[in-house]
């Protein structure tokens, strides 16, 4: 192979891999788009049905600890680590575990939700965000 031709293909592969790249990220965005969607829709109905609002707390990831947030909302999954906050905005509660955090409370950020929870998890662990969200408006105040 001549240094042109092999600097041609390089050329060709960096933009290949660009324009996945890119079209991929596009991919991220419209589904985190699609998922923000359903979880305010799901923060709406939650209102409408009056279903009581709680105050939320972040869990260790070593199962040791909980922690004040300062949010308020519904826990959306049975372990308590999945919530949607009053707003809409939709949280994964896990934090790493500390001392001081037992004291002060930690901040939790909202996250960019997935359209299917649990992806590239073990087998049958994951579900669709609409099918989570539907059984826990389902359950009423009666949720685990």
């Amino acid at each position: 192979m001549r240094e042109a031709d092999g600097s041609a293909w390089r050329e060709q592969r960096a933009r290949a891999i660009a324009h996945h790249a890119a079209a991929d990220q596009q991919r991220r965005l419209a589904e985190s788009g699609q998922a923000r969607a359903v979880v305010a829709e799901f923060a709406r109905e939650a209102r409408a049905r009056g279903l009581r609002v709680t105050a939320l707390r972040a869990s260790s990831f070593s199962g040791r600890g909980s922690y004040r947030t300062g949010l308020r909302g519904w826990y959306v999954h049975p372990n308590r680590l999945l919530a949607v906050d009053v707003g809409g905005r939709f949280y994964l509660l896990g934090v790493p575990a500390s001392l001081r955090s037992r004291f002060t409370g930690v901040h939790v950020g909202p996250q960019d939700p997935k359209l299917v929870v649990g992806e590239g998890g073990r087998d049958g662990e994951s579900i669709p965000l609409r099918t989570l969200l539907r059984m826990r408006l389902d359950a009423g105040d009666d949720w685990p």
